[in-house]
């Protein structure tokens, strides 16, 4: 992933801006970008563009949207910005968590009024560390339908999307400035684009694990259940180019993730009630602490593994869910209807199950205090007949990387921005702090589509020029890449 001399190409095209990865971010920024007028072209490594947007929940959260008003619900960026500061213990970047909190509302009705995007509000429950209902996303609540649905909007903009297109070098100046970049085909075949400005929406480094082991050793050793082609070459290109590098060892982490499905199982049968028990049929956590902090503490279980256990009050939200619809018919959702059908079904002791029952229904009552110190007093105690699934915690994507500033351009380490680098999504720093106790639900799809939304927006000037889009005849060379002669 080298960054090359200038010099040293002859581009075959030239485009105003080059935006590498077609997920959340790259298509958010393409969009902001198409609407300006300026052509785009957007560089995506696999043959079908998913990346870590296809394999989410698919919601983004936002404050002050329409969808908000609609249902009364006051919400505003200071607050939303309050729950994402307050999640990472005020160690993320307070300006940007800012910026993308204001521009968060806006940019769900742009989606939607603009590009005919199909959101709705999630309601029925709140995710931990958010104060107001803020979740917007398909009506499926999955990250394909998502993915897709931003794919129809590029289309209907006019944005250049070149697939199977997987970007190894980068040509930049002694001061940082890029010129170009450099894809190769399956085939071995390669070509090269001049651009006037990169937008870096590629991916983190999950699957990479040589660099998990160094920046999250942790989770070393954990079920990785993000994209294959998030490798890391954001952060080694800008190390390349002298850019800063923030919060490595952050990432979302899942505590409820059932094999061998591989996505994780919504955390609003917990926030309702449920709670989780290692093979022993004993809590060993506070499950409202976070999500994604939580798998460590599954993880240190016996064998990796513990079971969540609700009941059917619980689960009625989860059944909006199409990956949750799928774990049913796939049996990784356990049913009885007593307790001893479910030690059966589960294989866990039926003594020491009836004891954790028992104490979380006396802490429901306000009878007991919790151990582990979460207050069940918010959620009617579990009755059956009751839900169950075998459960592991797993990595699913990385929350640090290049520095960048409320327009999403990329910082050098001395604070200063690069000259025309942008930078979003899994290739930035995001909004958790230094490590998994800073993410709150949905800060991944957040950072994704605001930063790209900023980094659009914050690149038109960079271009130094408006041209709608490139010439008919580089048109065709970015829908099918040649080589040279």
């Amino acid at each position: 992933m080298p960054v090359l001399d200038p010099a040293q190409a002859q581009f075959d095209i030239h485009v105003p801006a080059v935006v590498v990865g077609g997920g959340a971010c790259g298509l958010t920024a393409a969009l902001t970008l198409a609407d300006a007028g300026l052509g785009v072209l957007v560089l995506e490594r696999d043959a079908n563009p998913s990346g870590s947007t296809a394999l989410s929940a698919g919601l983004v959260p936002a404050a002050g949207s329409r969808l908000q008003r609609e249902k009364d619900i006051a919400d505003t960026p200071a607050i939303f910005a309050a729950d994402i500061a307050a999640k990472a213990h005020h160690e993320n970047d307070a300006e940007v968590v800012r910026a993308v909190a204001e521009v968060s509302g806006p940019t769900i009705d742009w989606l939607m009024d603009t590009h005919g995007l199909d959101l709705h509000l999630v309601e029925g429950f709140r995710y931990p560390g958010h104060s107001q209902l803020r979740m917007h996303g398909p009506h499926s609540q999955t990250g394909a339908d998502l993915q897709q649905m931003l794919l129809v909007a590029a289309e209907r903009a006019g944005v250049d999307v070149l697939t199977s297109a997987s970007v190894e070098d980068v040509y930049a100046d002694a001061d940082g400035r890029v010129r170009g970049v450099r894809f190769v085909r399956p085939d071995g075949s390669s070509e090269t684009v001049g651009c006037d400005v990169l937008i870096l929406a590629c991916n983190g480094f999950g699957a990479n694990a040589e660099m998990v082991r160094q920046y999250i050793p942790e989770m070393a050793d954990a079920a990785y259940c993000g994209h294959e082609s998030n490798t890391g070459d954001a952060v080694r290109w800008g190390e390349a180019l002298g850019a800063g590098l923030a919060d490595l060892g952050a990432y979302q982490g899942h505590g409820s993730v059932p094999f061998p499905h591989r996505s994780p199982l919504t955390w609003a049968v917990i926030t309702l009630g449920g709670f989780q028990v290692n093979t022993e049929g004993k809590r060993f956590a506070n499950e409202m602490s976070g999500y994604s902090e939580h798998a460590q503490e599954v993880l240190k279980q016996p064998g990796g593994i513990a079971w969540d256990i609700y009941d059917a009050r619980c689960e009625a939200p989860a059944l909006a869910f199409h990956d949750y619809r799928e774990m049913q018919a796939v049996g990784a959702i356990k049913q009885a209807d007593t307790l001893e059908a479910l030690a059966t079904v589960t294989n866990l002791p039926l003594a020491a199950l009836r004891e954790t029952l028992a104490q979380a229904t006396a802490c429901a009552a306000g009878e007991a205090t919790d151990p582990l110190g979460r207050d069940f007093t918010t959620s009617p105690a579990l009755k059956p007949p009751y839900r169950a699934a075998r459960i592991t915690g797993a990595l699913f994507h990385t929350q640090g990387g290049l520095t960048v500033d409320t327009d999403a351009r990329v910082l050098r380490q001395d604070g200063s921005p690069m000259p025309n680098l942008f930078a979003g999504g899994g290739a930035a720093r995001g909004l958790c702090g230094p490590a998994a106790w800073g993410y709150l639900s949905g800060n991944g799809l957040l950072s994704a589509v605001m930063l790209g939304r900023l980094g659009g927006a914050g690149s038109e000037p960079a271009t130094g020029r408006v041209r709608t889009r490139p010439a008919p005849s580089a048109m065709a060379r970015c829908r099918r890449p040649t080589r040279r002669p």
